[in-house]
């Protein structure tokens, strides 16, 4: 009889899953098989979505949610945890329970809110119950620009703008904040990283391709690095240089101008 293999490291996510494949649940997972981390998942919604957009989403029953939760922490040594899409404000205040019970050793939080076909996917009471029970607990945030003002109730449109909302970001409690910069004008995309040592930019090309699943990706990617072993600051910028490669050999699988990482 064959003896197993050594076990990777397990990265668990809890987010939405995605019908069309590039984003969500489905990214993560691949991702986390893509940078040698062994999966697992916890589904807290059900989209119906395609390259052309989002047309349903059902929020899957709390209860069954924890129980999601609740069968992989009671298997598998989880060594990084990352949320996405939780749709509505009870799903937010169950993980955010389930995590301060369980206290995964890495925590990365992908407030995720509205899909680039521009779905809201976040309820709007869901914000407050975010900012307040779930963020506070995180080790990494990963907002893009409109999900930063969102959570700030601000209008942000220049790097003094952006400082600015990394310290509020922080003052919620987050331990490290990763501001994404795809919404920024230029031709180069700057993401900038914030923690109590400081800021530190996170330089790429812009591509001229659309990207489906981007910000799903990145927050997966820095939690299999954590899961890794790596450092907060390693892991982010191993995670923008995966997800720059990804999308650079991305390609439109549908008929929308979505492009889908090739992981």
């Amino acid at each position: 009889m064959q003896t197993p293999h050594a076990a990777p490291p397990i990265a668990l996510t809890i987010a939405g899953s995605d019908s069309g494949g590039g984003a969500g649940i489905q990214a993560d997972l691949k991702t986390f098989h893509a940078l040698g981390v062994h999966g697992l998942s916890a589904i807290a919604a059900i989209t119906s979505q395609n390259t052309r957009g989002v047309t349903a989403v059902h929020a899957v029953p709390l209860a069954h949610v924890r129980s999601q939760i609740a069968a992989v922490f009671d298997d598998f040594p989880v060594g990084a945890v990352k949320t996405g899409m939780l749709g509505g404000a009870a799903a937010v205040r169950l993980v955010a329970r389930e995590m301060r019970r369980r206290r995964p050793a890495w925590l990365v939080v992908d407030p995720v809110m509205i899909a680039t076909s521009g779905a809201r996917l976040l309820a709007a009471d869901a914000v407050a119950a975010l900012a307040k029970e779930l963020i506070p607990l995180a080790d990494v945030l990963t907002p893009n620009l409109p999900e930063a003002e969102a959570l700030l109730g601000c209008v942000l449109k220049t790097p003094r703008d952006f400082d600015d909302a990394g310290e509020a970001l922080l003052a919620l409690g987050a331990r490290a904040v990763l501001l994404k910069g795809g919404h920024a004008r230029g031709r180069v995309v700057v993401d900038r990283w914030y923690d109590a040592r400081g800021r530190l930019d996170i330089h790429h090309p812009r591509l001229s391709c659309e990207g489906h699943g981007t910000g799903c990706t990145l927050a997966s990617a820095i939690a299999a690095e954590l899961a890794k072993g790596r450092a907060p600051r390693t892991a982010a910028r191993r995670a923008a240089a995966y997800v720059h490669r990804a999308l650079a050999r991305g390609y439109r699988p549908g008929g929308g101008e979505a492009c889908v990482l090739r992981h």
